[in-house]
Formats: structure tokens, C-alpha cells, sequence
């Protein structure tokens, strides 16, 4: 774990060298002051990819300060972002944290339907969204979200290129298990291009695959967080089970800066909220059987004792080997 934490802060910091070369520092994304000379102002101004400097609203903030000032000002609106899960096991909080973001999507373009491109392997390892539970944590009508189940991986890239070019969908999830070949910078170059030039978001979803090379700006690493207790006007109640929970690391970021945020979910208001004090989860007693036994005590070492003697079997009210049948014949030899 050491050596995985060494290597991951020098990769930030080669990233961080590299975003101050091509000027895509925080400092640097301020707009540049009236008055300011010319040749003073090519230092201020994000030089890349011939973009000017990026506006407020060219992000889509999650509502934690924190989390939004390390990506530069939130999740860019026009881009491809990646949600990764490093196991199977994660399918669950990745699926619940890219329909978390939709939530804040379709706060500002309500109405508009989101497609969930897929192939048949991943909708059968992973499943699919509970219609009720979309509406309840989410406030997503369950026909607002349109899947799309395509036979192979290059059937499913093409619908998402040819979705991420029309604005009449408010996002395009495409959700992509392991680390096939045919996702490689090239693919994920052309979705990005596309969610450019159309001004929606594309989430591509990463199951159980490696930290691979793509086009998206941002990666964020999802796993499921322990859920802290209900809250209640007298205080925590014990044994239950609060809000979902994400845990959430930025694997790739604009600005190259590193952190790790556990973020829960509000169904109620359907935002965010960063938990800072260190919950441990609670699993209620079940309502079939009584409760679990108390811990045990001291254990006491005791002395050995002798053996006690060997009662006689008609002491017992058996037979002697003399009066059953069975012992009458011949024993065995060897």
C-alpha cells in the first residue's frame, strides 16, 4: 500500500508539471483583467486545444466546494467523463453515483430522456436500475431513462458516438466491463469530440477494469461507503441504515490534483453532502431470531484432573458382554 500511495502522488505530480506547462492550472483559469498587457495575459489565459478560458457554467457542480475545486470548477458539462469501479463488487455505487450526477442534469433539463448504452454481458452481471427506486432517491421517471442493449462492444461504441451528436438527450451512459481493446484512446477521442460539439455530458461507466489511457478529462474512482445511522430529532437511531454512501478518489483531473471524498446522497433534496467524521456502518439485528449474545468473558485456564473411574455397564442397567448375544462369537483376530 506504501508503494501503490508513493507512486500514485508522482504521478500527480508529473501531471501537475504537465498542466503547468500547458497553463490549465486554477490560477490560470481566471478570466484576465481589463488593462492587463498582452504579453501578461497569454500566462493567464488556458492556451490548449484553441479554448479560451472556460466559464462558470461549463461544469456541472456537484455542490461540494471541496471536490469541485479540485476538478477545476466540477464535472465538465461537454466532455467525457469516466466513472471507474476497480472490482465487480462496485458495479452497484458506480451505477448509483452516474445516476446521482443525472439527478443534477436534470435539474437544469428537466424533461429531456437519458440513454443507457450497454451490452447484453454487462446488463447481465450488473442488472438493471429499479424503476421505483429512480423516481424515489433519484426523481428520474422511469421512462426518462431509455437502455439500449447492444450484441458486441463495437455495436454498443457506435450508438454511443451516434447519441453523444444529438441534444435531445440530457446525458449518454455507456457502460463498458473490463479493458477491452477496442476502448482505446481512438474510441474514446471520438465520444469526447461528440459530447463536445453537441454540449451534453457522456458517462462512460468502467466495470472491473484497469486505470487504461482515454480521452476523458476527468476520472473518478467509485466504490460503496459504510451508511451512517439515521438522523433523527433525538439523535442518531441505533440500527438503521442511513443514506447511500460513495466513496470517491479522482483518478485524473483538469488541475492534476489528487483527493479522496465520501459523499452521501440525499433522496429528499437530491444533492450531495460530504461526510467528515468517521461513521462505522450499522447492520440492524434480525427480526426473526433474538439478539446476538454478549461477548464471552475471561477465559480461565484449569488444572487437569485424572480421568474418573470406569463405571461398571451394569451399573447402568446394560447388559455385561457375558449376558448380550452379540459379544458371544468369536472375536477377530488382528
Amino acid at each position: 500500500m506504501a508503494m501503490s500511495a508513493v507512486a500514485r502522488d508522482t504521478v500527480f505530480a508529473l501531471r501537475r508539471q504537465i498542466a503547468k506547462i500547458e497553463g490549465t492550472l486554477p490560477e490560470r483559469l481566471q478570466a484576465p483583467a481589463l488593462g492587463v498587457p498582452a504579453n501578461a495575459r497569454s500566462d493567464m489565459t488556458l492556451v490548449r486545444r484553441g479554448l479560451a478560458v472556460a466559464s462558470a457554467d461549463a461544469f456541472l457542480h456537484t455542490g461540494i466546494d471541496r471536490l469541485d475545486t479540485a476538478l477545476g470548477g466540477g464535472v465538465p458539462r461537454a466532455a467525457l467523463s469516466e466513472i471507474h469501479g476497480l472490482e465487480t463488487r462496485d458495479a452497484g455505487a458506480v451505477a448509483g453515483f452516474a445516476l446521482s450526477l443525472v439527478s443534477l442534469i436534470l435539474k437544469q433539463k428537466p424533461g429531456l430522456p437519458i440513454l443507457w448504452v450497454g451490452t447484453a454481458e454487462i446488463f447481465h452481471e450488473a442488472g438493471l436500475p429499479y424503476a421505483r427506486g429512480l423516481s424515489a432517491l433519484f426523481g428520474i421517471e422511469p421512462e426518462q431513462l431509455l437502455f439500449s442493449e447492444a450484441p458486441k462492444l463495437l455495436d454498443a461504441l457506435w450508438i454511443a458516438e451516434e447519441a453523444a451528436r444529438m441534444t435531445a438527450f440530457a446525458a449518454v451512459i455507456l457502460e463498458i466491463r473490463g479493458s477491452p481493446q477496442r476502448l482505446d484512446l481512438t474510441a474514446t477521442r471520438r465520444l469526447h469530440a461528440r459530447a463536445q460539439n453537441a454540449g451534453r455530458p457522456v458517462l462512460l461507466l468502467r466495470q472491473a477494469g484497469e486505470a487504461d489511457p482515454t480521452a476523458a478529462p476527468v476520472r473518478l474512482i467509485v466504490s460503496a461507503a459504510p451508511s451512517a445511522s439515521r438522523e433523527t430529532v433525538a439523535g442518531p437511531l441505533a440500527g438503521s441504515i442511513g443514506r447511500p454512501a460513495f466513496k470517491v478518489d479522482i483518478g485524473k483531473s483538469r488541475t492534476a490534483l489528487p483527493g479522496q471524498f465520501t459523499l452521501e446522497w440525499n433522496p429528499n433534496e437530491h444533492a450531495f453532502a460530504e461526510r467528515t467524521e468517521n461513521s462505522v456502518a450499522v447492520v440492524p439485528a434480525s427480526a426473526r431470531g433474538a439478539d446476538p449474545a454478549p461477548a464471552s468473558g475471561a477465559v480461565l485456564a484449569f488444572p487437569a484432573v485424572a480421568a474418573p473411574a470406569a463405571i461398571s455397564p451394569t451399573a447402568c442397567g446394560q447388559p455385561s458382554r457375558q449376558q448380550h448375544p452379540a459379544h458371544r462369537g468369536p472375536r477377530r483376530a488382528g
